[in-house]
């Protein structure tokens, strides 16, 4: 049986065996983290399998195959470590999920046998046609891989194939054999030697992956156009599919909440917070009412046309703002509404649910303060909203969406947990709750609440439990008009001061050095820049985002900053104008400031330098215009 590969691990690897294990999980259940043409895997119940089972479970009259994938399973094994369980296999069947479907009726399947004595994982890949009740085993693509101890803690990963020849691939369910060498081994031996246990669920435990991998192709294709129209300033690639993803995980997850309370109609919603509002426009045109609010109108709200319902208001929480005839709330990055959605939902309705996605962390009154250290600042936040949505009466439970965001796990309130009865007093606990996390003075209030809000949730009534209409006072929504603060609003004149003072001192580093070639200058970390800068300017620094470096980083064309340290910008290197290439219709229409103000001018030839030699060099702008900024 050959050996198509060995890789070690590293010297005094402690999460071995155990990690071997986790790792083999990680492939099984979750193959698309590796082979990005499979959106999952399903995967049976495991039960323990001997020859016989084996023989049933494989379902094949061929006695030679059968006889060989035996021996394939024993193989490489001393006597010392024969089997003595009567059933020495764990077996379980994982139906391969792939993005496209392009397999039709036939589902591509595999047999996976662990053998924790020998620590084995064979996979045994089939094709089920469903429509003719036919199953073939692929005897070309049975692989295994194998945990082998080297003596001295020296531990490696072997894979091992059936046969050489003939080896399949369709580049899906079938990757090609260097793949298996090349990318899934390394990241195996990876996986076993880190041994992490996330802090969150798996992505999508609450849905069918192959109802979601569906749907989301269908969208995708359905609102691609979007990508290519798209007006604001922000990445039109991650914010489309973004949202795509997001309408697919709620029209599944209200599909599954229709089929098991046998619901009619389509839910309705209420986004709060929408923003763009293409998650409204995209839930709205697949059938579900609702509208969408948001403090700031946006541009693109112009383009959905009317039936998509997007309003601008500022949302305060307060009796004005209920929704009793609504289905859904969804908080999508809803920033400072976030704490409040659960709430609000409690009180519309008993019948209400809510789904939040939490991005920038808030309490009820303003920024949230941490409390523990020994979780990550997004897994207590996480937390937080939970508890927030316990504490108003919800079963609630957690997901991972898969979107292109670091921000991905959401918070689902399904149902209540008590009976619509008992309202007054989970209305008591409620505004208990929130008012002991009502603070004026700062963290040190702010962990004096601990005590109040943990003794609000198991019944203590300290405080009188009344908010009346005016719950939400001392909320502070956002300003409807946003504030630019990424220095791109200084002052010109102020900007050029600031770039011309750095590149000074940079370029007077290398004085007393022979300048045969342009002088480049020497280098400065953003402390040190900072400290040749007056106290006025570092203060009206200090009130932008990002402060100096965001400036430095705005004026590329004369600086590089790279690990908090800055140099001047040369752009005779060719990685240069590989890794930012000339915008079409840009070239030409901004001075060259080396040409203006470096002693020995630009290092490149007119005609090859991108920014203008000169005011008669300079040329009209014919860039598109939703590629241009607010300067």
């Amino acid at each position: 049986m050959p050996k198509l590969l060995e890789a070690e691990f590293p010297p005094g690897c402690k999460s071995l065996p155990e990690g071997f294990w986790s790792a083999v999980e990680v492939w099984v259940k979750k193959p698309h983290v590796v082979n990005k043409r499979l959106c999952g895997a399903t995967e049976t119940e495991s039960r323990d399998v001997d020859l016989e089972d084996l023989r049933k479970l494989l379902d094949n009259n061929d006695e030679d195959l059968l006889q060989d994938v035996l021996r394939f399973l024993c193989s490489g094994v001393s006597p010392v470590h024969t089997h003595r369980k009567e059933k020495p296999w764990s077996s379980s069947v994982r139906t391969f999920i792939p993005k496209v479907n392009c397999y039709g009726a036939k589902q591509q399947k595999e047999v996976v046998l662990k053998d924790s004595d020998r620590q084995h994982v064979t996979f045994l890949p089939f094709e089920e046609d469903a429509a003719v009740r036919t199953v073939s085993l692929k005897k070309c693509n049975i692989y295994q891989i194998r945990l082998c101890s080297k003596g001295c803690e020296q531990w490696a990963l072997e894979l091992h194939l059936l046969t050489s020849d003939g080896w399949f691939s369709d580049g899906v369910a079938y990757p090609k054999l260097p793949w298996l060498s090349s990318d899934l081994l390394p990241k195996l031996v990876r996986w076993a030697f880190e041994c992490k246990s996330s802090e969150f669920k798996s992505t999508l435990s609450l849905l069918p992956v192959e109802k979601y991998s569906l749907m989301y192709q269908q969208l995708k294709e359905k609102y691609k156009s979007m990508v290519k129209v798209w007006p604001e300033v922000t990445d039109p690639e991650k914010f489309v599919y973004e949202d795509v993803a997001i309408a697919t995980y709620l029209l599944v997850l209200w599909a599954e909440e229709r089929a098991v309370k046998s619901l009619t109609s389509p839910q309705s919603f209420v986004d709060l917070g929408c923003g763009n509002g293409l998650l409204v426009h995209i839930l709205t045109n697949e059938g579900h009412p609702g509208r969408g609010i948001d403090v700031r109108r946006r541009r693109i709200w112009d383009m959905y046309g009317p039936q998509t319902l997007l309003e601008e208001k500022a949302i305060t929480p307060s009796e004005s703002f209920l929704f009793p005839d609504t289905d859904w709330l969804i908080g999508n990055h809803s920033d400072e509404l976030t704490p409040w959605i659960p709430v609000i939902a409690a009180r519309s309705s008993y019948s209400c649910r809510f789904f939040v996605l939490p991005c920038c962390f808030f309490d009820f009154y303003g920024k949230y303060q941490r409390r523990q250290c020994k979780k990550s600042q997004y897994k207590e936040y996480i937390d937080f909203i939970a508890e927030v949505s316990q504490v108003c009466g919800f079963n609630t439970e957690e997901d991972c969406l898969r979107i292109p965001s670091t921000k991905r796990v959401c918070l689902v309130g399904t149902s209540r947990s008590y009976r619509q009865s008992d309202e007054p007093k989970l209305e008591q606990r409620r505004a208990c709750y929130i008012q002991s996390r009502q603070t004026s003075t700062g963290a040190a209030v702010q962990r004096s609440g601990i005590r109040k809000s943990r003794d609000c949730y198991y019944g203590s009534t300290e405080c009188d439990g009344t908010l009346g209409s005016t719950w939400g006072d001392g909320f502070q929504p956002r300003n409807s008009v946003e504030t630019v603060r990424n220095c791109a609003a200084l002052p010109r004149d102020f900007v050029d001061r600031v770039v011309l003072k750095v590149a000074d001192a940079l370029l007077g580093m290398s004085e007393g050095e022979s300048h045969c070639d342009w002088n480049k200058g020497g280098s400065l970390t953003v402390r040190e820049v900072a400290a040749l800068l007056e106290q006025e300017t570092l203060q009206l620094l200090k009130n932008e985002c990002g402060g100096l470096q965001t400036l430095l980083k705005n004026n590329h064309q004369v600086f590089k900053v790279e690990g908090g340290t800055v140099y001047i910008r040369d752009w005779r290197d060719r990685t240069e104008s590989r890794r930012r290439p000339a915008v079409p219709g840009a070239r030409k229409t901004r001075l060259c400031w080396f040409h203006a103000h470096h002693p020995q001018g630009c290092p490149l030839q007119e005609q090859n330098c991108t920014f203008a030699h000169g005011p008669d060099d300079l040329r009209p702008s014919t860039r598109p215009l939703k590629m241009l900024k607010n300067l």
